[in-house]
């Protein structure tokens, strides 16, 4: 990796500090006192073209500091500068504290210096390069790392709620159960809160709004760098890959309401999108206020050396970039071979590295799934829509579930493709948990204080008989049910397939579907009262999944062979079964290799929609096998469960 010349670099001498301004007309640099916070010394940096650099003796790691930027304050010419805020450089690797939002972060001429984290020189320290533990085809969990561990009773009660809570016994154990081949943390860098929350007592518990986009955050990562490090060799060694969930779409600064951090004071008109023309007016195709300019060359090298950093300092498999689109826009749109794109899928310290889009964002053309160059895995929210439909009840949806069964190749054969890169899901951290999907019909956020305004209002979701919380054992029953065959269908998709952290044993956020600012009991998994049922269910169809190869394999079925799409009579589906509103069942016929006995086999994965059992046969078994119910019901003598999707596999007798 070939060394940023921004940020700070400690040399033998001291410390050498640049940082990137093309309309300061200068900057300073602000020395604090580890111990009581108080500014020590502020020294003039240098300009070279657009860079400002101070090289200062007898400083070295553990410095705390900051920039305070001098220049024209003209919010609708685009500029921001004000030397009375403190200044986030945009390289800091380590906070001293955690962002806190305040009024007075947005009032020009009010010091802030009490208010912002001071950055902290640090000396970094390389891993040794691996191969990433995680391929696609596996299983991805997704984990909001304080949410999911403060509640696990068998963490120190210090770790609970941080990264290190991840490498402990306990946690491992539950993922080597499910057979997690990795997890994916939603954002542990460092973010503050929206402006309107702290007056409804709320806090953002997602940390989907970032500041600075390599500093961990010190309430998720108290021990910095050296506790993420250890945490991802913890789960590499039992053989768990790592992935960071990272928002370079927008940041905390918001709109120009927002407050001044660090791009905004330092160089608005270089980080972010304006509308052309119109300097002052940045551009929202992010739904928050505003929009990075991941087009511009300088942060284009932001993103890619954070991603280096994550990569090279800790380890890290692997990306999941939020409104991926925006890493692609450039004046006239969504490009695919975008510079930051094509650089990312290139670069020596990422391209083996597992990259995953969420498809879109609210800019016109924004929705571009399907269209990410390999190697990028893309979030696929019409296989998400469709498996809820499928098992709602919708009619005319059998093509549909054999669709995204086999792939999504519709979607990802377009622009040449010739393999599946669809991350497929039923829920993930925004939208309505597993559990609370078959149990609402609408969502409940009014505890989010926007009077229930806020989430998706078509979840494509049912209640089974009641909306929300019941006692009724026959409505619990069905729900249980419902969740089991969602389960066992993601599990049977071709792809790579993710799962969120609780949906495996019954968590519920109480309908609400926009859950960001509840950190509290609605988005606490509370270990005590899992699902021992649906955990046990999981594990099992997740192990069916890990042991026939077809499930992993991108390649898309061809039907010599490979995939046989029967009715519950054994006979090919026809175009007028596809196309019938009547058809509820499908048997899917694999041919598949099976791990445990290295040997070629035949798997039927049968589909009962139905609120009855239902009777199907399949094809006679080769002379001297037989049919095999892997899951221990009656599939193996022709009756599929009502609600349920069995797993049938021709053996030896």
């Amino acid at each position: 990796m070939t060394a940023s010349p921004l940020g700070p670099q400690p040399t033998p001498r001291g410390t050498l500090f640049s940082v990137h301004s093309r309309e300061a007309e200068r900057i300073e640099l602000c020395l604090f006192d580890a111990a009581d916070g108080r500014e020590v010394r502020r020294i003039a940096m240098e300009r070279d073209g657009d860079l400002h650099r101070a090289s200062v003796s007898s400083v070295g790691p553990g410095t705390r500091y900051g920039y305070r930027a001098h220049g024209r304050y003209d919010p609708d010419a685009g500029l921001w500068f004000d030397p009375s805020k403190l200044l986030v450089d945009p390289y800091a690797v380590e906070l001293d504290r955690p962002f806190r939002y305040d009024p007075l972060l947005s009032v020009y001429g009010h010091d802030t210096a009490d208010l912002v984290p001071r950055a902290i020189v640090v000396k970094e320290r390389t891993v040794k390069r691996t191969a990433p533990r995680f391929a696609p085809g596996g299983l991805i969990y997704e984990v909001a790392v304080r949410p999911f561990t403060i509640l696990n009773a068998d963490i120190p009660e210090k770790q609970r709620g941080t990264v290190a809570a991840l490498a402990h016994p306990s946690v491992i154990a539950h993922l080597k159960r499910l057979g997690i081949g990795a997890v994916e943390l939603m954002p542990i860098t460092a973010w503050i809160d929206e402006r309107h929350l702290p007056p409804l007592g709320l806090t953002n518990g997602w940390g989907y709004n970032p500041v600075a986009l390599m500093a961990l955050d010190p309430r998720l990562v108290p021990g910095g760098m050296e506790e993420l490090r250890r945490t991802v060799a913890a789960l590499h060694a039992e053989g768990i890959g790592v992935i960071l969930d990272l928002v370079f779409n927008h940041t905390g600064e918001s709109d120009r309401y927002g407050p001044t951090l660090s791009f905004r004071g330092l160089d608005n008109r270089t980080y972010y999108r304006h509308l052309p023309d119109r300097p002052g007016d940045l551009v929202n195709d992010t739904g928050c206020g505003n929009t990075i300019a991941c087009d511009h060359p300088v942060v284009t090298d932001l993103v890619l050396d954070c991603l280096r950093h994550f990569v090279t300092q800790a380890g890290i498999d692997g990306f999941r970039f939020d409104l991926a689109s925006i890493l692609g826009r450039g004046p006239d749109g969504f490009d695919r071979a975008a510079r930051l794109i094509t650089r990312m899928t290139t670069d020596p310290d990422l391209a083996d590295r597992i990259l995953i889009a969420e498809p879109w964002d609210i800019g016109p053309g924004g929705y571009q799934l399907g269209n990410f160059p390999a190697p990028f895995l893309e979030w696929n929210d019409r296989a998400r829509d469709d498996m809820r439909r499928i098992w709602r009840g919708d009619r005319h949806m059998v093509g549909a579930l054999a669709t995204l069964l086999s792939g999504s190749s519709d979607i990802f054969a377009r622009n040449g493709g010739k393999t599946t890169r669809s991350v497929n899901f039923i829920a993930a951290h925004d939208g309505f948990t597993l559990m609370d999907l078959v149990s609402h019909a609408h969502k409940h956020n009014e505890a989010n204080g926007e009077d229930n305004r806020d989430g998706h209002n078509e979840n494509h979701s049912w209640t089974n008989g009641a909306e929300g919380a019941t006692d009724d054992p026959a409505i619990l029953a069905a729900r249980r049910r419902d969740v089991k065959a969602l389960i066992s269908t993601l599990m049977a998709t071709r792809g790579t397939v993710m799962l969120t952290a609780g949906d495996e044993a019954g968590r519920s956020q109480r309908g609400n579907n926009n859950a960001y600012c509840q950190d509290n009991a609605i988005t606490w998994l509370d270990w005590s009262a899992l699902d021992a049922e649906l955990l046990a269910h999981t594990a099992a169809v997740s192990a069916i999944r890990r042991r026939f190869t077809v499930f992993s394999e991108s390649s898309f079925f061809t039907g010599d062979g490979d995939v046989a799409w029967l009715t519950f009579d054994a006979r090919p589906m026809n175009v007028g079964d596809w196309e019938s509103p009547e058809t509820e069942n499908l048997t899917m016929l694999l041919g598949t290799r099976d791990r445990e006995t290295a040997l070629n086999t035949r798997l039927a994965v049968v589909f009962n929609r139905s609120l009855v059992p239902r009777q199907f046969r399949l094809p006679s078994p080769l002379p001297g096998r037989r049919w095999a119910d892997l899951l221990g019901g009656r599939a193996a003598g022709g009756v599929v469960e009502a609600r349920s999707v069995a797993f049938v596999v021709e053996v030896g007798e």
